[in-house]
């Protein structure tokens, strides 16, 4: 028998917001709430994006984002987006991203931002190759100390993310294909598991990516693509 067909909704009610605030703290491995509900409800009321993802009567995905400015312009920053390890690899995570997107653009908002961990491969390639989001800074110790179970032990680095929304999406991949006197800057298979096996290592991976990745971006030099492989590509000056 097939699963049900994945629906993406926003949603209000305290008793889905709840229901979201679980999932998130499931997937994040905590049990403090990534977002109190009453948070959360102070969001879906003042017009920011709550979404959950339904496979069936069970939440799989969500997606919390507040109303901002970047650039100067009316955006929304995308705060956690998360899918439960069942439906990892199966597009759900893309589907929420678009659905994200449209929500933004039918409420006349110029980007969707977020942050990301540099080191987390998976989501370098997703971003950047996947959605084409362009990176617009490195945000060292930006959450300051994380307990959660895929965040603890390291610096909580991040990279800002943002996303034009009247630039369409990418046709393939954006792995730095066609561009010339690149750099690679390389990321680690499994940041997540190495925290636990080998903390020393993953404290050298942070440091070494922190320094390459910041040194980049402070010179006007842009992250161009993201390879299969897990190598950032960084362009040359404009």
């Amino acid at each position: 028998m097939s699963a049900p067909p994945i629906e993406i909704t926003t949603v209000s009610s305290p008793t889905e917001l709840a229901e979201v605030n679980e999932v998130l703290a499931g997937i994040w491995g905590t049990d403090v709430p990534l977002a109190p509900v009453e948070f959360l409800v102070a969001i879906a009321h003042t017009g920011g994006y709550v979404a959950a993802a339904r496979s069936g009567d069970s939440i799989v995905g969500a997606s919390i984002a507040v109303l901002a400015l970047h650039r100067g312009e009316p955006a929304l920053h995308s705060h956690v987006t998360g899918v439960i390890p069942d439906v990892r690899a199966t597009g759900v995570g893309r589907a929420i991203k678009l659905h994200q997107r449209a929500w933004a653009v039918e409420h006349d908002l110029g980007w969707i931002t977020w942050t990301f961990d540099p080191l987390v491969r998976r989501n370098a390639w997703f971003n950047i190759a996947v959605l084409g989001a362009d990176v617009e800074s490195y945000l060292p110790s930006f959450y300051g100390s994380m307990t959660d179970s895929i965040n603890v032990g390291d610096d909580s680095d991040r990279l800002l993310a943002a996303w034009k929304l009247d630039v369409a999406l990418p046709n393939q991949p954006r792995d730095g294909t066609g561009f010339d006197d690149v750099e690679l800057v390389a990321t680690p298979d499994d940041v997540v598991t190495l925290r636990r096996t080998d903390p020393g290592a993953a404290v050298r991976w942070r440091t070494t990516t922190r320094g390459a990745l910041s040194a980049a971006l402070e010179a006007g030099r842009p992250i161009v693509g993201f390879t299969r492989d897990g190598n950032y590509v960084i362009g040359s000056t404009p």
